[in-house]
């Protein structure tokens, strides 16, 4: 499968929760995703281990990363 049309091509899971915490703060990033890694004592860290652990969860965050930071991909 092709990568050219990815907005997610080499960019890490970790660089997304960093960009992510670092936009919303943990406390807003808990509203938009709601899920206790964010909301109880949040690291990069324990999201990442949380998020490689729960394909569900890693889906919405990464879908949470398009919608603020990939140009055009909200419209």
């Amino acid at each position: 499968m092709s990568q050219l049309n990815n907005p997610l091509h080499g960019i890490t899971l970790e660089q997304i929760v960093e960009h992510l915490a670092a936009h919303y703060g943990w406390e807003g990033l808990a509203l938009k995703v709601n899920i206790n890694c964010f909301k109880n004592d949040p690291s990069v860290k324990s999201s990442l281990k949380f998020l490689r652990k729960m394909p569900w969860a890693r889906t919405q965050v990464e879908a949470l990363y398009v919608a603020t930071f990939v140009k055009g991909a909200g419209s």
